[in-house]
């Protein structure tokens, strides 16, 4: 019986972190599901992990570009919901990419961002080479 109350409540713990970390601010979100690439200050590893600093606001420019950011795989395979995700996004472009976003941007809707996840995006490098540009060049 003894084993049994323990087990149940490692289960409930374990429930309520999971709750606790999907809950989190989209800072922490962003630490806990994609710091791990692009590293705690957002500066990556570029090439092949590009910085997420400046660039990405200047790509708000171009409609495309908006879905490319929640379409690439770490951020629509991530386990954040649609409206976490979302957050995150928009709080990597006011925190690090204010300074070259447009005049009329506006924030990524939870419902953009549900809409776009479902679009798999097959080739990441093709597409923004296609819409952005090649950083080989």
């Amino acid at each position: 019986m003894v084993r049994r109350h323990s087990q149940m409540m490692a289960l409930l713990m374990g429930l309520l972190l999971a709750q606790l970390v999907s809950a989190g601010s989209p800072r922490i979100n962003y630490l806990l599901h994609c710091s791990g690439c692009h590293l705690p200050g957002a500066e990556g590893n570029p090439p092949n992990v590009p910085t997420l600093h400046h660039e990405l606001g200047r790509m708000m420019n171009v409609h495309e570009m908006r879905e490319y950011l929640v379409r690439v795989p770490g951020s629509a395979q991530s386990a954040l919901s649609d409206a976490d995700l979302a957050a995150v996004v928009n709080w990597l472009l006011i925190e690090f990419n204010a300074d070259t976003l447009p005049p009329e941007f506006e924030l990524l809707s939870t419902d953009e961002v549900s809409a776009a996840r479902k679009a798999i995006l097959a080739n990441p490098l093709e597409y923004r080479i296609t819409h952005w540009r090649n950083y080989g060049e």
